[in-house]
């Protein structure tokens, strides 16, 4: 036996029991939550019952003599991980002689560890893709003293050596349950030390004999222990080696934000202006009569003061109706992530500027030229409670439905026509292609948006490439000469291509209108908004669109209608069109469960003629975080639909505020999905209603309401 086995054995066979033999309570732990080489909480390769802190986004890269693994993990809710992987596995394929294999995992913490109980989770490895890491396991964890940490479990398929000959060659991407908890169950431990603050050293004892790779030419593991070390730098990351066996080698490299902790909690923005409090009848006898508002000149010079100091907190004074006890401003918030905040500093700046015999404060906001909803605030409670908890402000507002068509409501004079324009930078990534997995493009962007009337609204985009490795290309490994040459946009099985030949619309070297359309906002009725937009689309598309969407203030539930006839566009001629076109549109469900946690299903006609639904769940925190999750099934069989069978993917979207501490409304993020294909998919566009409207209603409001005295 070689003498470093010899060595681990005893490890493992002396100091494990040795620890178990200490007392039950649970000291303070100063080891962090280790993460595998899965990218999920874990020793070496095994898992542990460990889990990530909620609101963690993690990712990590890692190579080893058997492969390559970039995982993105997010812990959905305290008990919930999920997490997709894209792994090149050596030796699968033999035109490349390796595959790139996408697999999901998910796992629940079905136990947290108390006194002499154990935490306890439960996961699927590779559930839904392929099956070549197929496997499930249940483990459980115990914190035997601050920094020492042990793990035992029983594993099945893969991590128990058991590989289930998943054939890697088919459509894959449909969950492989008949599997599930199948076959010989196998033990597995690992016992984890904190060395030190940074340091975190880890050995296990696993049952995987990689037993798929071996067959494919790979060096069998020596042994069945495996051994790590990671060292944490900064807050957010983390480096590691491991040895498989004692001599096989590998390194990962891991980050992990988490949505609850931003870089600056409390913000980097000014502070505001505090409330005014009125001054005594007897010291202004006028203004508390409200005789002033019987001069003609008053609300003008009001609603200019007003306007001008709003401006300075990156708010637009559109409109205002003002009487001798009430006023009503309409703003559009430019600057902060949460409506809440640019509502708390309107109501301070309103009672630095009103009357005193004005005591109803409403604040209706506004979004593409639509009022959404009104806030309604006592100006004597906005005085009386600036300086106590945020609650009791929350408790005494009421946010309503908006009118559509108030009386006496005056435009700010010079607002319209509004032209905006900015140049940008532009980076665009191509993921998961089996050739090149990370493909890119950079460049510059240019846009610009006028509006000559509140709603409507004129806007596009034009971009020049300047480098990158992303080219022109066509689907099913055609040059693009030779699909111009097809002259068809029809793929096999009569499917109409409409995403698979996504590459054709890239690697120009000249100018691209990405998009150019003019759209129509409109709020018929208090529940109701419309939007009517026609033009250049999105990048392969153009036509026109209509939506409708009914979503009270105050209510969880919203539902929508989309219609669209839309044709496709040329590849290269900014204004030019393919002979493909279709009718598409869908009837949506949308619900706020509450907690941040958000539902939406849509149904209908996707942009290949097939005929499905669309599952979205997402979580959206009160910073601004938001992850979400979605899966399309349509008509089309797998076989018709392709690899992965069906459609779906992960969208992250982060605030450029949780980084920076500076207000902006500016995110960065995007949909990450395995696979770009026909089936499924929809128009994409960033003007659709129930993402615009819903910022500014009660849910969204109340959650975000701790910033309101900001």
């Amino acid at each position: 036996m070689p003498r470093r086995t010899r060595l681990l054995r005893l490890f493992l066979t002396s100091a494990l029991p040795a620890a178990l033999l200490a007392g039950p309570a649970v000291p303070e732990t100063l080891i962090g939550t280790g993460v595998n080489s899965y990218g999920l909480p874990g020793a070496v390769e095994m898992p542990t019952a460990e889990a990530f802190e909620d609101g963690t986004l993690s990712a990590t890269v890692g190579i080893s003599d058997y492969d390559r693994r970039n995982t993105i993990a997010f812990q959905i809710m305290p008990r919930v991980t999920a997490a997709l992987r894209y792994s090149r596995v050596e030796g699968l394929d033999q035109r490349r002689g390796y595959i790139w294999d996408r697999s999901f995992d998910l796992r629940y913490q079905a136990l947290d560890e108390s006194g002499w109980r154990p935490a306890v989770a439960i996961g699927l490895q590779d559930f839904l893709g392929t099956g070549v890491y197929s496997g499930e396991y249940v483990v459980a964890t115990k914190t035997l003293n601050p920094r020492l940490r042990v793990s035992a479990g029983l594993a099945w398929g893969r991590l128990a050596g058991e590989y289930r000959q998943a054939d890697y060659t088919d459509e894959g991407g449909k969950p492989n349950v008949d599997d599930w908890f199948t076959g010989s169950a196998k033990p597995f431990a690992s016992v984890t030390w904190q060395a030190t603050d940074k340091l975190r050293l880890a050995a296990e004892y696993s049952n995987d004999n990689y037993g798929l790779e071996v067959t494919q030419g790979a060096e069998e593991p020596g042994s069945k222990f495996n051994l790590s070390a990671t060292y944490r730098f900064g807050e957010y990351y983390e480096v590691g080696v491991y040895t498989i066996g004692g001599d096989s080698f590998g390194a990962q490299f891991n980050i992990a934000l988490n949505a609850n902790k931003p870089a600056y909690p409390s913000g980097l923005e000014p502070a505001p202006a505090p409330v005014r409090p009125r001054p005594a009848p007897s010291a202004d006898p006028e203004g508390w009569s409200g005789a002033w508002s019987a001069d003609p000149t008053a609300q003008p010079a009001i609603q200019k003061a007003l306007g001008d100091a709003l401006a300075k907190e990156g708010q637009i004074l559109e409109s205002m109706a003002l009487s001798a006890n009430r006023a009503e401003v309409r703003i559009r918030n430019g600057r902060y992530l949460q409506q809440a905040e640019a509502l708390g500093r309107t109501a301070r700046l309103m009672t630095r500027a009103l009357p005193p015999s004005v005591e109803t404060f409403v604040i209706t906001s506004v979004e593409t030229g639509i009022p959404v909803s009104s806030t309604v605030l006592r100006r004597s409670d906005i005085e009386r409670l600036e300086n106590r908890p945020v609650g009791e402000i929350a408790q005494v507002a009421t946010v309503t439905n908006a009118d559509p068509r108030p009386a006496g409501l005056v435009r700010t004079p010079g607002l319209f026509p509004r032209f905006q324009w900015a140049i940008r930078p532009y980076l665009t990534t191509s993921l998961f292609d089996p050739d090149d997995p990370l493909r890119y493009e950079v460049g510059g962007r240019a846009s610009l948006r006028y509006e000559p009337l509140p709603g409507l609204v004129l806007s596009g985009s034009i971009r020049q490439r300047a480098f990158g490795s992303i080219e022109q290309d066509g689907p099913s490994g055609l040059t693009p000469d030779e699909y111009l040459a097809l002259d068809t946009d029809i793929g096999p099985f009569g499917v109409p291509r409409v995403r698979s030949d996504g590459r054709m619309y890239s690697g120009n070297d000249s100018p691209v209108i990405t998009d150019l359309t003019l759209a129509w906002y409109a709020h018929p009725s208090e529940a109701i908004y419309t939007r009517v937009e026609a033009g250049l689309l999105e990048r392969a598309f153009g036509g026109a669109s209509a939506e409708v969407l009914w979503k009270p203030a105050d209510s969880r539930l919203a539902l929508g209608a989309e219609i669209s006839r839309v044709r496709k566009r040329d590849f290269e001629d900014m204004f030019g069109f393919r002979d493909y076109e279709t009718t598409t549109g869908f009837v949506s469900a949308y619900y706020d469960f509450g907690g941040g946690y958000l539902g939406q299903i849509d149904a209908g006609k996707y942009l290949a003629g097939d005929v499905g639904a669309t599952v979205t769940v997402s979580r959206e925190f009160a910073n601004g975080w938001k992850v979400g999750a979605y899966a399309s099934k349509t008509d089309l069989s797998a076989e018709e639909f392709g690899e992965g069978s069906f459609d779906k993917g992960i969208t992250i979207s982060v605030p450029l505020s949780w980084a920076t501490g500076q207000p902006t409304t500016d995110r960065i993020g995007g949909t990450i999905r395995s696979l770009s294909r026909d089936g499924g998919t929809r128009l994409r566009s960033d003007g659709r209603l129930y993402d615009n409207v819903r910022q500014s209603h009660s849910g969204k409001i109340y959650e975000g309401w701790g910033k309101f005295w900001r």
